[in-house]
C-alpha cells in the first residue's frame, strides 16, 4: 500500500459500491488513497447469516476481509441506531449475544494486513 493509511477501529459501516452494485456491511479497517479495506459481508445477506451464527451453526456464508478500489466506492455510511431502527451491529448483538467487536478474530484479520 501506498500514500497515507487512515485506520478506523470500531465502527461498523455499510459500503456502496458501483461496477458491479453492491453494499457491503462491516466493518471498515482502514481508508487509503488506492481504496478501503472492510471486514464484512454483503448486505443482502446479513439477516441469515446473524441468524446462523445466533443459532452457532456453520454457514457458507460468513464475513471477510475485502479491498475495494477507490473508483467502486460510492458511499461509506456509519451504521448507527436512528430513532427506532436498530443498527445492524446492534441487531447482531441482540441476536447473537456479543458485540460485534467482541466477536470479530482481531488477531486473524491483523495477521492478513501490513500497517505502515
Amino acid at each position: 500500500m501506498t500514500g497515507k493509511i487512515v485506520r478506523i477501529r470500531r465502527r461498523a459501516v455499510i459500503a456502496t459500491l458501483q461496477n458491479p452494485k453492491e453494499k457491503i456491511w462491516g466493518v471498515l479497517l482502514a481508508v487509503t488513497p488506492e481504496g478501503i479495506w472492510v471486514h464484512g459481508i454483503e448486505l443482502s445477506s446479513f439477516d441469515e447469516w446473524s441468524r446462523e451464527v445466533a443459532r452457532q451453526e456453520e454457514s457458507p456464508i460468513g464475513m471477510s476481509t475485502m479491498f475495494f478500489p477507490m473508483h467502486r466506492v460510492e458511499r461509506i455510511v456509519i451504521d448507527e441506531s436512528a430513532g427506532t431502527a436498530l443498527s445492524l451491529a446492534e441487531q447482531f448483538r441482540l441476536r447473537v449475544g456479543q458485540d460485534l467487536f467482541e466477536w470479530v478474530d482481531w488477531k486473524a484479520i491483523e495477521s492478513y494486513l501490513e500497517w505502515g
